[in-house]
């Protein structure tokens, strides 16, 4: 009788740090940087400054007087206080220590205790980024300044009909979890390209989360697009009509999964990005083009009634959703420790793309889907659920 494999035989584990790290000089961290994200919601930046954490940089968030938002390095140029403490007026945000204020754009206005205000204050600028606020979002850029691409909008969010309004939100997973999580990003966006866990995860093992239309294993088939992947999916239901559902992503983090309930038939109506705080933290920034307000709450798991938030720990070992088996690989997962099969290859297309787009940095070009020369670049999305009548079924 042959030994068992010992768990005490197990070499040193490792992970991908070129796909998993996102600080500044990191490969996926300079990546995230050659595009805009979302860094908080509009509500967010007001006259009392806030600390946000992006790509393991911790910046002061503040809206001025005027009304509009600043993102600064937070150490004052002066003396190093944190502009956290600072107080927000008209121009800009002032320091606590010496008075000294900055405006949006990081120029210097006053020194306080200079005589004149002071006569050389033109000559110091406060670190900062650029910012944009499009649907209730705000985008800072993050990256080398000669770099800076065009603005993307969303042809989803851009063709809107009368009743609907653009809502952004921030409250995280929609099979449930807490809106900051603690795993590396790359763990839930590669889970997008991932459709066969599905019907296990969603549809059997911890019962039915989302809809019994996807409770089915699918056939399913995966594609490189522009600048992503997206997976094809089909599923022949019960009454005789046919469900393709196409989900997609985009570098470097934007993903588009349709409604799990499929409550109608379409092109999607929302698009998110999973934005990494630091390593082993993300977060997700959701625009969703609607009709009812209510439709991303109503559109979140529910296990026996309960909201992910109210589970029992028991609960949640006995009902995981997409939380517990994403942040149960671990802070960064193991990737030494894989076996992929032939229902990972969206997983690893997903990682060959990144790898691809390091490559081309690398080399001194740019990454798919950066435009520059321009204000705004339109961009198209092409997932959705789609479902066929019987007459066009039959057709």
């Amino acid at each position: 009788m042959s030994e068992p494999f010992s768990a005490y035989d197990l070499p040193a584990p490792t992970y991908r740090r070129e796909l998993t790290e996102v600080g500044r000089g990191t490969p996926t961290g300079e990546l995230f940087r050659r595009y805009w994200q979302p860094v908080a919601l509009s509500t967010d930046a007001t006259t009392t400054p806030e600390r946000v954490t992006i790509l393991g940089e911790t910046l002061v968030l503040f809206r001025d007087g005027a009304g509009r938002p600043g993102l600064l390095y937070p150490r004052c140029a002066h003396r190093g206080t944190d502009l956290y403490y600072g107080r927000v007026e008209e121009g800009g945000i002032r320091c606590c220590y010496h008075g000294w204020l900055y405006d949006v754009e990081g120029r210097c206005l006053d020194q306080q205790c200079e005589p004149g205000g002071g006569r050389r204050r033109d000559r110091v600028r406060q670190p900062c980024y650029p910012l944009i606020e499009y649907h209730g979002l705000i985008f800072a850029y993050l990256g080398p300044p000669g770099r800076r691409p065009a603005f993307p909008v969303y042809d989803v969010l851009e063709d809107q009909v009368d009743g609907q309004h653009v809502v952004a939100d921030d409250t995280s997973l929609g099979s449930g979890g807490p809106v900051i999580v603690d795993c590396n990003w790359l763990q839930h966006w590669e889970n997008v390209l991932d459709p066969f866990h599905v019907p296990v995860l969603h549809g059997s093992l911890s019962g039915l989360q989302f809809n019994e239309r996807l409770a089915a294993m699918p056939s399913v088939a995966f594609e490189d697009t522009p600048c992503g992947v997206r997976s094809v999916q089909d599923r022949d239901l019960p009454d005789g009509r046919h469900l393709r559902r196409i989900s997609e992503v985009m570098v470097p983090n934007l993903r588009i999964v349709p409604d799990p309930k499929v409550r109608s038939s379409g092109p999607d109506n929302k698009i998110a990005w999973v934005l990494p705080i630091d390593d082993t933290h993300f977060r997700i920034y959701t625009l969703a083009r609607l009709s009812d307000p209510d439709e991303l709450r109503t559109a979140r798991s529910t296990y026996g009634g309960k909201p992910w938030a109210e589970l029992t720990e028991r609960e949640h070992q006995a009902m995981p959703g997409d939380y517990e088996a994403q942040v149960g690989q671990g802070p960064i997962t193991f990737h030494s420790e894989e076996h992929l099969a032939s229902t990972d290859r969206g997983v690893s297309m997903v990682r060959r793309l990144l790898m691809r787009q390091l490559k081309a940095m690398a080399a001194g070009e740019d990454p798919v889907g950066v435009e520059r020369g321009r204000d705004t670049v339109r961009v198209a999305i092409s997932a959705g659920n789609f479902i066929d009548e019987p007459e066009t079924a039959n057709a």
